[in-house]
């Protein structure tokens, strides 16, 4: 795993040199094509796979649409993607279902798909590269259920409700909460697709639509965001935020206390297992369906440790 000074180092080089210089004929080309690359997530995501490119000498491109709601753009890119017959590609999906033509037309010519991120509705990957979604967002619940002493009105923004991300992230906090928490309300599950502008609007009108709201749960980077940015421009007081991701934002926010806690993945750690997978891959080796690449819980009591520093990205 990269440390924080390395991550920035290599973000700062990504930003002067653009995509990997191209390399040796006879080497491999692995494109990635991303969500997007508006958040501070997809760089670190970016940078991992640099990392992983430059050990396994292959050649990678990593590219995404402007911004997640995007999906018509993304599939072009990976339409372009396969015309250039790559050794692999790496795809992170912003809608599970969309891409499966163009995958199943990647399988059939012999191309191996690692999704990464956000998987698909489809056997087509040869493994996903991901966080334990529904996992991280259960521990979200439990520690918003902490906070808020195990009851009260909660609300949910989401990024979307089409990437298997966005429906993980949103499906596990909200089982969670069903299964064993019977005095919290879930009042309101309402979608920013992971802008944070768009996400701070459907967060205000949450909260003026339940000024007894207890919590707030932002499933990704825009979203958290856009939690904190309603909740300070409206002066909101006791509601309790947890979010998903570690941008400045967030972990500004948690060191202020406006923000209680956060899921952080690991996502120099995504791009990295995306790259060596694409690499075994087209070696014929078999790989695991899902690469689980891990998640913490931080907060103003741990957001210092080592551990969890390792893993931020701000």
């Amino acid at each position: 795993m990269l440390s924080r000074r390395t991550l920035m180092g290599a973000i700062s080089a990504l930003a002067l040199m653009g995509t990997t210089p191209a390399l040796a004929q006879d080497e491999l080309y692995i494109p990635l094509v991303s969500k997007g690359f508006q958040h501070q997530f997809w760089q670190a995501v970016q940078a991992g796979a640099e990392q992983a490119a430059a050990e396994a000498g292959v050649r990678i491109t990593f590219e995404g649409p402007d911004n997640e709601t995007m999906v018509d753009r993304q599939i072009d890119m990976l339409a372009a993607a396969l015309a250039n017959n790559p050794a692999a590609i790496g795809f992170a999906a912003l809608d599970s279902q969309a891409a499966i033509p163009l995958l199943r037309q990647a399988h059939e010519a012999g191309i191996p798909i690692v999704a990464f991120d956000s998987g698909v509705d489809s056997d087509i990957p040869v493994t996903t590269a991901t966080t334990d979604n529904r996992a991280a967002a259960a521990l979200a619940a439990d520690k918003m259920a902490e906070l808020i002493g195990g009851a009260g009105k909660v609300a949910v923004v989401a990024h979307d409700q089409t990437s298997r991300t966005g429906i993980d992230r949103r499906d596990g906090f909200l089982d969670q909460m069903a299964a064993n928490y019977p005095d919290i309300e879930v009042v309101s599950v309402q979608y920013g697709q992971g802008d944070q502008l768009q996400s701070t609007e459907v967060a205000k009108a949450i909260l003026i639509a339940n000024p007894d709201l207890d919590g707030l749960f932002g499933t990704n980077e825009g979203s958290a965001i856009g939690v904190v940015n309603a909740v300070r421009e409206l002066g909101s007081e006791g509601v309790t935020i947890i979010g998903y991701d570690s941008g400045k934002a967030q972990t500004d926010a948690i060191r202020e206390g406006l923000m209680a806690g956060a899921i952080t993945q690991n996502p120099v750690g995504i791009g990295y297992e995306t790259v060596m997978a694409a690499v075994k891959a087209t070696n014929g080796e078999t790989l695991p369906a899902i690469i689980d690449t891990g998640f913490y819980y931080y907060d103003q009591s741990n957001i210092d440790d080592a551990e969890i520093q390792a893993v931020l990205y701000d």
